[in-house]
């Protein structure tokens, strides 16, 4: 069979013409939209998380930011593995398969360095390490993984657990030959050198991941939306608006507020007889009169003024 089947139109049972598209085998499994969007989503958190924990870890300023989040074949994924690359399988104990862990030995280096009370300079050339660098890094990777579990909030049961350092061509004892993998990439920048790690999951442990990531989610009332949204009018008739009793056009001497003092009465010189005007964010509505209300001031209104931007609310 081939990956992929020819176009062509048929006849179905009601003599209409339908159209057979081409189908791609290969794009079986593959991630949807929301579900790349939710793995970008808490892999970015994850990986501010991991910087900080790696910052107090190493003592040094750092950087860790998602570079890209891809899914392919076991076996592709195999092939394009460096030789010397440091890699770390955290078996699950739920699920089959295994979480692994792959840094660039270009990244090992600066971090071992660091962690022996270096400068952080990367390594001279290609080698493999010793066993004093290879029980740090596994603390490391160890480190990375915690961090993980701790963004991810799997449950209580199914922890992951670490294993020793492997090569790459043993990757696929970890995962069926025709398995699916997703990569998770970061970069990361400790000291001015850059380096790249992964995390890569099987189907299974994915599909779990998936699922805890959904649940932790807020769920959205769905009750609220059925509300009726009101009217721009009735929201407006619901606004907050400042009232005042004031007496416009009335003008005192500089020298009389000047002369101001605790206990003064100001003399406004305008008769008692002549009202004042209510105003509503500064526009006249009414002619008002001072009153009391029991032992409370307020306003008596009067005649409405002519006033057409409110009668126009």
């Amino acid at each position: 069979m081939t990956d992929t089947t020819k176009r062509s139109a048929t006849l179905n049972s009601n003599g209409k013409q339908r159209t057979v598209v081409n189908c791609n085998f290969r794009s079986a499994g593959r991630l949807s939209n929301e579900n790349a969007r939710t793995l970008t989503t808490i892999h970015e958190t994850f990986a501010r998380h991991l910087a900080t924990a790696l910052d107090a870890h190493l003592g040094t300023g750092l950087e860790v930011k998602l570079s890209g989040l891809e899914q392919l074949p076991i076996k592709e994924h195999i092939a394009a593995i460096p030789a010397l690359a440091y890699i770390v399988p955290f078996s699950l104990s739920a699920i089959p398969g295994a979480t692994i862990v792959e840094c660039d030995i270009s990244l090992v280096f600066p971090i071992v360095d660091l962690l022996l009370g270096g400068t952080g300079t990367p390594g001279s050339g290609q080698r493999e390490l010793s066993e004093i660098e290879e029980e740090l890094m596994q603390d490391v990777t160890l480190l990375m993984v915690r961090q993980a579990e701790s963004t991810w909030r799997l449950p209580a049961d199914m922890p992951l657990k670490a294993n020793r350092r492997v090569k790459s061509s043993v990757l696929h004892q970890y995962c069926p030959p025709n398995e699916k993998v997703t990569c998770v990439k970061f970069e990361v920048d400790i000291a001015g050198t850059v380096g790249t790690f992964q995390l890569v999951f099987p189907a299974a442990f994915l599909n779990v991941l998936i699922q805890q990531v959904k649940q932790d989610q807020p769920q959205k009332k769905s009750s609220v939306r059925f509300f009726p949204r009101p009217s721009i009018r009735e929201r407006i008739l619901d606004c907050d608006v400042q009232v005042a009793a004031e007496l416009p056009n009335l003008h005192v001497a500089v020298r009389d507020l000047l002369a101001l003092l605790p206990g003064s009465v100001l003399k406004l010189r305008a008769p008692v007889r002549t009202p004042g005007m209510l105003t509503a964010g500064g526009q006249g509505i009414f002619e008002a009169t001072p009153v009391r209300n029991g032992a409370q001031k307020a306003a008596q209104l009067g005649r409405r003024l002519s006033t057409t931007n409110w009668e126009r609310m």
